[in-house]
């Protein structure tokens, strides 16, 4: 299962690559406000579905599309909120805007400490469909976004947008509300708008659309308007390395990809970790039974941590009860009986079942491996997609999550009240090269209070650098390509969120050097990156 959770989580960083890539690009060309819709749709959409997905290859299908919705969000989201902002607050802003990925970690943590572990929380439709906790917590986790898309529907187009893409009067409007919105807040809604008229040349690319447009059958408008749009998505995306931004967008893509594959391998590595370690000490006090022969018995206590080696159970009964972790070995069952059971890493190697009665169990045929069946039947079984480890279960797991995501305040609110006074590049520099320090003393201390320590360390100091690189990416690129340039480079941070997370994970049990290593190394190279970085406080948006 473990395999089964990082392959959901890359098949979704892969789809947000592809969605930032996506819908960045189109942002600059079709509407900030529009794209951002059509992204937290498909999110909400398809979110939905993976809840009643009928196997894992559907959940995996259904959670690529709402990934390609959710990598949309992020760039778009920046860039048009920073196209509201005023050039003194920009920086602070936006930082509390950053805020608001640790408030749904937190609620993405907490849910799934309240609803994953609660297996009683589920209800059958039927013998093929279990509806299970982890399918609640997949529509619970989805409300934020159908209520921000509920929101999105109230809010204007970026004026900076429409004022780049010649739609000067809905432009004046809107700057024209924000204006009254503003001074009605202050106390004084007697304020004049005193801007009464903007006016400029369409631009050529614009005519280019409209003059194909006028031609041809719908089919062919369509065709030739989309063709267009995704040669001025793709001439937008090369122009980022054209001589005036080439450097910015290769400093920029080195801090995103060194800060993303050092934070996302940690993230995975540091619970994976926990996991590891908690599995070795329990693994220590597993209870062996050898040559056992229980007879006439009726188990109504729950079976935990155990192997059963060639023992003989004969008419006994196994009613209503919980089987973690157990393992029986070259054993005979002969009239028994099984019902209403519950397992969790269970099943039964190289056994003889004779006249046995499965009822109403989640006892499948995978959990029966070289065994021999005479006269033995299964009623009711349960099947479907449902969790299958204890270590599922673990509250401590979620626990570390939620404080991980809950150590991330300090570092929000101190990087959004000092984002205008120390600078952008300073933050991100120091943040990044003391996130270098936290996984260094991991070489100096190895439990799991440790490391839970040393996670919550990490997520608050590294925060920061995550609220700096995002406020400098906006301002370092014109309106025109903003969300194009941000897009590109949050593509790049889930390819090396994936590249980071892969690679961490399969060093979990066999090497803690490595991994520590690359993040060291990764996160000093970041840090000294962002000190050549151009200081943009103070600076207008293009």
């Amino acid at each position: 299962m473990a395999g089964v959770r990082v392959g959901a989580g890359l098949t979704v960083f892969l789809s947000m690559m592809v969605g930032a890539f996506l819908w960045g690009g189109l942002a600059d060309k079709v509407g900030r406000r529009r794209c951002l819709i059509v992204a937290l749709a498909i999110n909400c959409v398809f979110a939905f579905l993976s809840s009643f997905a009928p196997g894992y290859g559907f959940f995996l299908f259904f959670r690529l599309l709402s990934g390609i919705g959710i990598g949309g969000t992020v760039p778009i989201v920046y860039s048009y909120f920073s196209e509201f902002l005023q050039m003194d607050k920009r920086g602070e802003h936006l930082s509390w805007l950053c805020m608001f990925w640790m408030i749904g970690g937190i609620y993405a943590s907490f849910t799934a400490w309240g609803i994953i572990p609660r297996y009683g929380w589920g209800f059958s439709m039927g013998t093929e469909f279990q509806f299970h906790s982890w399918r609640l917590f997949v529509l619970v986790a989805a409300l934020p976004a159908i209520a921000s898309l509920v929101g999105l529907t109230f809010m204007p187009e970026s004026p900076r947008f429409l004022l780049e893409n010649a739609k000067y009067d809905e432009a004046w409007m809107i700057l024209k509300q924000v204006h009254d919105t503003n001074w009605r807040a202050k106390g004084q809604p007697e304020k004049v708008f005193t801007v009464t008229h903007i006016k400029a040349p369409k631009t050529a690319e614009d005519e280019f659309i409209e003059i194909q447009s006028a031609t041809g059958t719908a089919v062919q408008r369509w065709a030739v308007r989309s063709l267009t749009l995704c040669k001025l998505v793709l001439r937008n995306i090369a122009s980022l390395l054209s001589a005036e931004l080439r450097f910015a967008t290769i400093f920029m893509a080195i801090i995103w990809f060194c800060m993303a594959f050092s934070y996302y391998g940690l993230s995975v590595w540091f619970p994976d970790m926990i996991k590891h370690l908690q599995y070795m000490e329990y693994e220590s006090k597993v209870k062996v039974f050898h040559k056992e022969r229980v007879e006439n018995f009726r188990f109504n206590f729950s079976l935990e941590n155990q192997i059963h080696k060639e023992g003989e159970y004969i008419n006994d009964k196994f009613i209503s009860i919980e089987m973690k972790s157990v393992r029986f070995e070259s054993s005979l069952f002969e009239d028994c009986r099984f019902e209403e059971i519950k397992s969790t890493d269970t099943v039964f190697e190289n056994c003889t079942i004779r006249s046995t009665v499965f009822y109403n169990t989640d006892l499948w045929a995978e959990k029966f491996i070289d065994c021999k069946m005479q006269n033995t039947t299964f009623e009711l079984n349960k099947f479907g997609c449902h969790l299958d480890t204890v270590e599922e279960n673990d509250v401590l797991i979620y626990l570390v999550s939620f404080l991980g995501s809950l150590a991330v305040l300090p570092g929000n609110i101190i990087s959004a009240l000092f984002m205008e006074k120390i600078g952008r590049v300073k933050i991100i520099g120091g943040s990044m090269l003391i996130s270098a320090g936290c996984t260094f003393f991991l070489f100096l201390s190895f439990s799991q209070s440790a490391i839970i320590a040393l996670q919550c360390l990490f997520c608050g100091v590294s925060v920061a650098a995550w609220n700096g690189i995002e406020v400098v990416t906006v301002e370092l690129y014109p309106t025109s390509k903003r969300a194009t340039a941000f897009g590109v480079l949050n593509a790049l941070c889930k390819l090396a969120a994936v590249l980071g997370s892969s690679i961490f994970t399969s060093f979990v049990g066999i090497s803690k050097f490595i991994p520590i290593l690359l993040s060291f190394t990764a996160l000093v190279c970041g840090g000294l990156v962002a000190l050549k970085l151009p200081d943009t406080r103070g600076k207008i948006l293009q």
